[in-house]
């Protein structure tokens, strides 16, 4: 049987940076054919696929990403935690699914798969191919470090670019010219000090200012700025347009990247639940079923230098994965 430490120790020991998922893709293809699995490949672009694995004609399936994010962090260990790049986002939460699969296979049931998924740290571009296989699935389980409690939902996102112009002249004579800087910057304020909804449920919706760049020296007033924002959203994005819009008016131009509604998940009685703030691939496997969410680990962790993940919870997960997937097939 699968030793899903060891597991998780050689999914940290492959780099998969969104982007180069392909050694880690390959790892898993043939991993989960030598357990008895029907694999499939699809490609995304060139080098990069997605991984789904069959048993029969799956009504349930385990899903996550196989992607992180850099830094690259080597694995290490103690006693209690498996440390390194993706330790609980996601390379434990894969290990988890992957012995629970194992453990289904001796159990003799069938009609089950895994679907790992690369591009969800940018943009869900692996998501949104899988959207598009053929399939019988009834439910989806989507791993994700929930601290092995099944979420209830999760925020919806808005992420966009703002993009302002202004008239380029030399520092020295500012009526010359016109910033866009400047521009930016009282629009930031705005969005940033605006009253956003919230929801009972869900919780507040919250805005982040992640970048901003504009100008080309100190003495040149800047003609171009740009910003991105993310906002995690518990209410209609559509609300939140509208209060984008009125601060923005014809200031900047706005470009979206990203967007999706706050999804709410199917939940089993019997299991911890919990709500969570970030956003996941569910959105794009509207395909795929009812969909759920459990995984072990933190997000509190995952994205940091101190990125782990606890041996407890990997095997707790296990048992979590194949006890929810038996009791969604008894309800059938």
């Amino acid at each position: 049987m699968t030793d899903p430490f060891e597991l998780t120790k050689s999914l940290i020991d492959i780099p998969s940076p969104t982007g180069q998922e392909e050694h880690i893709g390959e790892f898993l293809h043939e991993y989960l054919s030598d357990m008895g699995f029907e694999v499939e490949r699809q490609f995304v672009e060139k080098n990069r696929f997605n991984i789904y694995a069959t048993a029969g004609n799956p009504a349930i399936v385990l899903t996550t990403h196989i992607d992180t994010v850099l830094p690259y962090i080597p694995f290490s260990e103690d006693g209690e935690y498996i440390y390194g790049r993706g330790a609980c986002d996601t390379k434990g939460i894969i290990a988890a699914q992957i012995r629970a699969a194992e453990n289904l296979l001796a159990s003799g049931m069938e009609n089950f798969g895994m679907l790992f998924v690369v591009g969800e740290e940018a943009g869900s571009d692996g998501a949104q191919a899988a959207n598009t296989l053929a399939n019988s699935c009834k439910f989806i389980i989507n791993g994700e470090p929930t601290e092995n409690k099944l979420a209830l939902g999760h925020k919806g996102v808005l992420r966009f670019k703002l993009e302002t112009s202004g008239i380029a002249a030399h520092s020295a004579y500012p009526e010359r010219g016109e910033s866009a800087i400047s521009k930016l910057i009282e629009i930031l304020y705005d969005l940033d000090h605006v009253p956003l909804p919230k929801d009972e449920k869900l919780g507040n919706t919250t805005l982040n200012i992640g970048t901003i760049s504009g100008g080309i020296l100190g003495n040149v007033i800047p003609d171009h700025a740009e910003a991105e924002i993310v906002i995690r959203a518990t209410t209609a994005l559509q609300t939140l347009k509208d209060i984008i819009h009125n601060i923005v008016k014809d200031q900047a131009v706005i470009h979206n990247l990203v967007e999706f509604e706050p999804i709410e998940l199917k939940t089993i009685d019997g299991f911890e639940t919990t709500i969570v703030a970030y956003g996941t691939d569910i959105p794009f496997l509207t395909n795929w079923g009812q969909p759920l969410m459990l995984g072990p680990g933190s997000i509190h962790v995952a994205h940091s230098p101190e990125e782990r993940i606890s041996k407890k919870e990997i095997f707790a997960a296990v048992d979590l994965y194949v006890r929810l997937i038996k009791e969604i097939e008894s309800s059938f």
